[in-house]
């Protein structure tokens, strides 16, 4: 499994600890920064991430985003064409964002989130699989609304 990894400045540090913890169970993670604590913009990272999981480039075709409360960089994420972030707080959340909802992005806020409740998250999150049957007719709505409301 390949994960797409990116954050702001104020997501570094979880970023690296999840980026670390996936690598620590032998899950390739492809770094688009950021890479220090320099006030930066997270719409710049989440299109880099959105761009490498739709183009199929990388080979990555889930991502994790981090920014300092998860908010910013998941509307920046769900404005890109085929991304589907869920902004996810708690391992329920994260379980129905894949099993419901086919989530392809992850948020998470390093200020909001402790480092052991991200990796139970994370976990859940990677683990889930898409339920499809009645949930793939609405996903595939959700999906519509992207021509819809152009």
């Amino acid at each position: 499994m390949k994960i797409a990894m990116g954050c702001d400045h104020g997501g570094i540090h979880l970023k690296e600890h999840i980026k670390k913890y996936l690598m620590g169970k032998g899950i390739e993670v492809i770094d688009h920064g950021t890479y220090t604590e320099d006030s930066c913009d997270y719409p710049d990272y989440a299109a880099k991430l959105c761009k490498d999981i739709t183009s199929g480039v990388s080979g990555a075709e889930r991502g994790i985003l981090v920014c300092g409360t998860g908010i910013g960089i998941s509307i920046a994420a769900n404005k890109c064409k085929g991304i589907r972030a869920a902004l996810c707080a708690d391992v329920f959340s994260a379980k129905m964002s894949r099993e419901h909802n086919n989530a392809n992005v992850l948020c998470l806020g390093e200020r909001t989130t402790g480092v052991g409740l991200a990796e139970m998250i994370v976990d859940a999150w990677l683990e889930t699989e898409f339920a499809g049957g009645r949930h793939a007719r609405r996903v595939e709505k959700i999906m519509d609304l992207e021509k819809a409301c152009d």
